[in-house]
């Protein structure tokens, strides 16, 4: 089936050399296109151009959509979620306007633990159908491409039943979905803290990677959860199994966390709300993408990632929305290129590049998705007629976004 997409006021993020990610002033430039037509063969961007130049001959599409002079733009791509999740925790929401930080309440035992206690009770059929309903808002703000966490399981049992309920999200849902096993989000309750660690590495990970239950493992690593030498050694027992990491580092304080990531080939390393500058050459020259979750720190008040200074310092920087019940409870990718522009100081084609591009490369996607290039799958979305693409960002809470296509189909 070939789709003709027209009448596209601005095609852009569009990318001919083949880049897997963005670095530095690389970010700065979202290749477009003014007064653009756009054609999908099979699910698969075909070829695209200006509408001047666009063949009159030998073009035939089995549909057309007109854009009425809107802007289209490759799909947001979000790589850490953690959208399965039980119920809510508007409690904490106001713990925290009453004065209590994220740490105190998780010393508390609430937070994690909270939610950890709500998926246990809940049946594994209920869990998938209030996942899928986080995944369909997420699909109508824009977003093709997802990265999903177990880790309010923290027990084996659970846990399986997180990682279950993503492979069936995984197997019915149109946009391109990534697992993560995060058995080392908290210490589960009645455990000791050694003896849970053996436990992810004795009981859990054999399980997953029996049943190939996910992608990638994640650690929080960080004060009061889990330390740089049990990150360590969870992530020498991934490795024996093939899972390669993506960690929670630097969110609540600098404790060693990024090293031990970057050393073993992290795709990413996420949060780095408290990251050290000194931390900046760990990263140059290294595989790994540090990505940046703003969502989180407006949610919780919290200190914004030095994006600014990374990407100054020549690093490329991926954006996430952390969309979760406790710390960010909002998918809203468009929302977190706005809080990048406006509390980062990303520029808008830094931003769009974080949350497109590089993005997909922090989920291991980007050879086929996050741009707009022949042969990637036709994910993209109009917008309603803006004056331009830095509208985008501005209009932070403007619903722009009329149509979205996850492999050449409107969704």
């Amino acid at each position: 089936m070939r789709l003709l997409v027209n009448n596209i006021r601005t095609l852009a993020g569009i990318e001919t050399k083949g880049r897997l990610r963005l670095q530095g002033v690389e970010m700065k430039s979202l290749g477009r296109i003014d007064g653009a037509w756009l054609l999908v063969d099979d699910g698969k961007i075909a070829a695209f151009g200006s509408m001047d130049d666009m063949p009159s001959e030998g073009f035939i599409a089995d549909s057309e959509v007109d854009a009425c002079g809107g802007t289209v733009l490759p799909t947001w791509c979000d790589p850490h979620t953690h959208i399965v999740y039980a119920g809510s925790r508007e409690g904490e929401f106001v713990d925290k306007i009453q004065g209590l930080s994220y740490a105190e309440i998780a010393r508390r035992g609430g937070g994690i633990l909270n939610s950890a206690d709500l998926l246990h009770t809940l049946g594994e059929d209920e869990l998938y159908r209030q996942a899928m309903r986080r995944v369909e808002e997420i699909m109508r703000k824009g977003t093709g491409c997802v990265e999903i966490k177990s880790g309010y399981g923290l027990n084996t049992a659970d846990e399986m039943k997180m990682l279950r309920v993503i492979r069936r999200i995984k197997e019915s849902a149109p946009l391109r979905v990534m697992s993560t096993f995060l058995g080392a989000h908290a210490i589960g309750r009645g455990y000791g803290h050694g003896q849970y660690v053996d436990i992810i590495i004795n009981e859990m990970l054999p399980e997953v990677g029996r049943e190939r239950l996910a992608d990638y493992v994640d650690v929080f690593c960080d004060e009061g959860f889990f330390t740089p030498e049990d990150t360590d050694r969870i992530l020498d027992a991934a490795a024996r199994w093939g899972i390669r990491p993506k960690i929670h580092v630097d969110e609540l304080a600098a404790t060693g966390g990024l090293p031990v990531a970057v050393r073993h080939g992290a795709l990413s390393v996420d949060h780095l709300e408290n990251m050290p500058e000194a931390e900046f050459d760990i990263l140059r020259n290294s595989g790994t993408m540090p990505t940046v979750l703003p969502g989180t720190s407006f949610f919780l008040n919290m200190p914004y990632a030095p994006a600014r200074k990374m990407i100054d310092a020549g690093l490329g920087v991926a954006i996430a929305s952390d969309y979760n019940p406790g710390s960010t409870p909002s998918g809203d990718m468009k929302f977190a290129v706005s809080l990048a522009c406006i509390k980062m100081r990303l520029m808008p084609a830094e931003a769009i590049n974080a949350a497109t591009l590089n993005a997909a490369y922090a989920m291991g996607l980007s050879r086929d998705y996050g741009s707009i290039s022949v042969g990637k799958a036709a994910n993209f979305f109009i917008t309603e007629p803006i004056p331009s693409v830095d509208y985008i960002p501005y209009a932070y809470t403007s619903p722009i976004i009329r149509k979205v296509f996850i492999n050449g189909k409107e969704v």
